[in-house]
């Protein structure tokens, strides 16, 4: 075994479909498969509260940004950008910044981009297909980065953090909103039996992917959580890392910035 084979572990070992082919493919074709649903589930999984968490989430990257001398930010990155709703909502806040989102899904960007449509942001916002183990940007490139519910995703998580690190500007922030699991041992119970029972059934019924939301509760309980990710987030290079959990520990917000 060469002295860089990498072996999965938690998250990165919880696969959409099957054990044998790579990660990062199953999530494209999962992705692709249940994009034309997605925006609903997203609604109806979180009874709405998706939206409190993205804006509570920027809020908190605006505030890590003016801490480290920054008003507003001029180029922004969202990664795993999905339909578009996170970058939407960045080029609206960020009145002069330019958003470029990236995805592994066609089937999202082409969602992102009709939902964008004439909107008076569309000049300053772009959509691209692209994996954020190999950003195409040069170092020091953005100065805020945001990845909602998508880090769980990664292939291989510590270098996406890393990748996310070399592009952003000293100073800059990364923004991570992911969903995790409830601490309080009665919170978890209902959790559990909401996630893992009730999702799949309508998720199965309403995308027509048997196995997507499956995998999402499977994804969430494997990946690192509060203090471990911001352990990943430190290893990567990044510094400040805090967490913030929100509606009983169903979501963690977590920043970061760069040296």
């Amino acid at each position: 075994m060469s002295a860089d084979k990498h072996i999965p572990t938690g998250a990165e070992a919880v696969k959409p479909y099957n054990a044998g082919g790579a990660k990062t493919e199953q999530v494209k074709e999962m992705f692709d498969s249940i994009a034309p649903a997605y925006d609903f589930m997203n609604t109806a999984m979180s009874f709405g509260l998706h939206r409190h968490w993205r804006n509570r989430a920027i809020g908190m990257a605006t505030e890590a940004l003016r801490r480290n001398g920054m008003v507003s930010p001029s180029e922004v990155l969202d990664v795993a950008t999905g339909t578009g709703d996170v970058a939407i909502e960045l080029a609206r806040r960020y009145k002069e910044a330019h958003i470029m989102g990236i995805d592994l899904s066609k089937g999202m960007l082409e969602i992102a981009r009709r939902k964008v449509g004439s909107r008076p942001e569309r000049s300053r916002m772009d959509f691209e297909v692209g994996d954020c183990l190999a950003l195409r940007w040069a170092p020091d490139t953005f100065d805020l980065i945001t990845v909602a519910y998508g880090v769980r995703n990664f292939e291989r998580l510590e270098q996406g953090y890393a990748e996310m690190a070399r592009v952003l500007r000293p100073g800059g922030v990364l923004c991570v909103v992911e969903l995790s699991q409830p601490e309080n041992r009665l919170c978890l119970a209902g959790y559990n039996l909401y996630s893992r029972h009730i999702i799949p059934l309508v998720g199965r019924f309403v995308s027509g992917d048997s196995r997507a939301y499956t995998y999402l509760p499977e994804s969430i309980a494997a990946a690192p959580q509060r203090g471990d990710m911001t352990a990943l987030m430190e290893r990567a290079g990044l510094r400040q890392a805090v967490w913030k959990s929100l509606t009983f520990g169903a979501v963690t917000i977590y920043t970061a910035v760069k040296p």
